[in-house]
C-alpha cells in the first residue's frame, strides 16, 4: 500500500449517497488457524461480533464478547474475528453470514462492527446491543487508562448477564438493547 504523506494513503476514499467508499487490499495470505477455528464453530447457533475499538467502551464490549463466548456459553456461541470477517471472504465471514442468530455487541452508538459487516454482507440484520447502556460509569471517560482494569473487567462481566435470552426479548424491547 503506498502512502503519499503521514496522513494520506494515495488512494481515493470518497462518499456515495450516505456511504463511505473504501478500498481494502485483498489478503495475499490466509491463516489456517483462523479457518480451522471457523470450521469448528460453524455448528453453533449464535455468532457474536463486537466493537474492537481501543477506547474504554470498545474494550468493555470486547471483553464482554469473550466472556460470553468463551466462558458463559461456549457451546452455543462463536466469537467472530471482526478484522478477518470484514477484510476477507473466508470462514469468519461465513460464520456471520450463516449464523442462525447474530449478535453485535457495540461499544457505543457508532455501531462500528454492524456497519462494517453490513458493508460486506448485503441485508445483514444483527441484533445490535449497545453495551455502554448496560452498565453504569462516568460517561465523560474515554480512554482505557481512565478506568482501573478491575472496574473494566467488572463491567465486562456484567454485560453478558444483562443480554436478552432470546430473539423475542430484543424484538419486544428494542430501545433497551439496540438502536431503533
Amino acid at each position: 500500500m503506498r502512502q503519499t504523506n503521514c496522513c494520506g494513503t494515495g488512494s481515493k476514499v470518497g462518499t456515495d449517497e450516505g456511504y463511505e467508499l473504501v478500498r481494502i487490499e485483498k489478503a495475499k495470505n490466509n491463516c489456517r488457524l483462523c479457518d480451522d477455528y471457523a470450521e469448528r464453530q460453524k455448528a453453533k447457533p449464535v455468532a457474536v461480533m463486537c466493537c474492537e475499538g481501543a477506547c474504554l467502551r470498545g474494550e468493555i464490549a470486547r471483553k464482554a464478547a469473550n466472556i460470553l463466548c468463551h466462558t458463559l456459553a461456549p457451546e452455543k456461541t462463536a466469537r467472530i474475528c471482526l478484522g478477518g470477517a470484514f477484510t476477507k471472504d473466508t470462514g469468519q465471514r461465513d460464520l456471520v453470514r450463516k449464523a442462525t442468530r447474530l449478535i453485535a455487541l457495540e461499544g457505543c452508538f457508532i455501531n462500528c462492527s454492524s456497519r462494517m459487516m453490513n458493508g460486506v454482507i448485503d441485508g445483514l440484520e444483527p441484533e445490535v446491543i449497545l453495551v455502554d447502556q448496560l452498565y453504569d460509569f462516568d460517561r465523560k471517560l474515554f480512554g482505557v487508562e481512565e478506568m482501573s482494569a478491575e472496574e473494566i473487567q467488572s463491567h465486562a462481566g456484567t454485560v453478558p448477564r444483562r443480554l436478552p435470552l432470546d430473539t423475542a426479548s430484543v424484538k419486544n424491547h428494542p430501545s433497551k438493547y439496540q438502536v431503533s
